[in-house]
């Protein structure tokens, strides 16, 4: 019982760093307006972030294999990404938003491998499925509580830079809650070992980068471009994210179902249903409008998170246990910098030449296309 503060502060830096992403989305019709930009400029702030994210995901293993440790790097994550945030609440240059998004992304790349290594370092080894599970409830809940909030805030700032800067501010006083409540000496991390290098020549691992690209784009990047593909329908921007929170709730505990079946049938096998269908849901996205286009968004939200289960899994098979977590370290951040990156950037920039339900329909057929690299997830020495 002890042990449940400090879970939830964890869970609830995690819940603030990711919703600080993820609610660009619910925002990205009131930025364009407010900017006056289209939906490819918009799309590269996501792309911006991406990259952000992609740079702290690899540096929070060196840093906290410093004297920085574990803690100290949560800390730096969560306060960094306060600033980030009151940074874009205050920046007047429309030049610098791009490396503010960059930043923001950097920061709160720097929060998750310290989080699990700290929990699983903090709770006995019987109970870190419970607590990662709990853990886990962050990202869920933020694809959940993202479109409200966002209109709520919207409501009492009228803007979506006072949006930002509540989050900011909430996740600046969880991380001093954090430094006064576990302070900010802790384990430290394991930098990279030279001898896992040879783990960059196996197509196992490119192989799982791109699977993991295609399951984020289809997750993360189909949600933060769903609003303005909603909108392009004439549905009204509060009607959408109603639609979007809703939609995602599905997520909750489908998650669970997908994890066992694909204990049942493998995840191999699993993974072979998963993405098509999701592809095929994808598309729809694309083709549908009316009532059939808002079937289709809690149809390709419920499968899209089925992806995830199956591919952890699969990676857990294919690698070895002294390389596993370099494979993880890897893959994640390549599939985070084009999943929740490039694929909606380019689906941006579809929309703006053409239209956004192109850009998602090209992206269910990419999807259709990958069980192609499932033949790759052989067993890596």
């Amino acid at each position: 019982m002890e042990l449940i503060g400090p879970l939830l502060l964890f869970t609830g830096i995690f819940f603030l760093g990711f919703l600080s992403r993820i609610i660009i989305g619910p925002l990205l019709p009131v930025m364009e307006s407010d900017l006056g930009i289209g939906h490819a400029t918009a799309g590269r702030f996501l792309l911006w972030m991406s990259w952000g994210y992609f740079s702290g995901l690899l540096l929070s293993s060196p840093l906290s294999s410093t004297r920085v440790n574990h803690h100290g790097t949560v800390v730096i994550s969560s306060l960094g990404v306060a600033l980030s945030l009151g940074l874009l609440f205050l920046c007047p240059s429309f030049s610098l938003l791009n490396l503010l998004f960059g930043l923001l992304g950097l920061f709160a790349g720097l929060y998750l491998p310290s989080g699990i290594a700290t929990i699983t370092a903090l709770v006995p080894s019987r109970h870190w499925g419970k607590a990662i599970a709990v853990h886990e409830l962050a990202p869920n809940l933020s694809f959940v509580v993202a479109p409200v909030m966002a209109e709520l805030l919207l409501m009492l700032w009228k803007s979506w830079r006072g949006a930002m800067l509540i989050i900011g501010i909430a996740s600046g006083i969880m991380g001093m809650l954090f430094a006064f409540l576990l302070g900010v000496r802790g384990p430290r991390g394991r930098g990279y070992d030279p001898k896992t290098l040879p783990l960059l020549r196996a197509p196992a691992l490119w192989a799982t980068a791109g699977l993991f690209s295609l399951g984020i784009g289809a997750s993360m990047g189909i949600y933060t471009m769903l609003p303005l593909r909603l909108m392009e329908e004439g549905i009204t921007r509060q009607a959408a994210n109603a639609l979007l929170s809703i939609a995602r709730l599905s997520g909750l505990g489908i998650s669970f179902a997908a994890g066992y079946l694909s204990d049942r049938i493998g995840p191999r096998r699993a993974l072979a249903l998963f993405l098509p269908a999701t592809g095929m849901a994808t598309i729809g996205l694309g083709l549908l409008s009316g009532f059939p286009l808002k079937i289709m968004v809690f149809l390709q939200s419920a499968l899209s998170v089925c992806f995830f289960p199956a591919a952890f899994s699969a990676l857990s098979q294919v690698f070895p246990e002294d390389v596993r977590n370099v494979a993880v370290s890897l893959s994640t951040p390549v599939g985070a910098l084009l999943g929740a990156g490039l694929i909606p950037a380019l689906i941006g920039s579809v929309g703006e030449q053409w239209n956004l339900a192109t850009g998602m329909g090209a992206t269910g057929v990419l999807l259709l296309a990958a069980p192609f690299l499932l033949r790759f997830l052989r067993t890596t020495p």
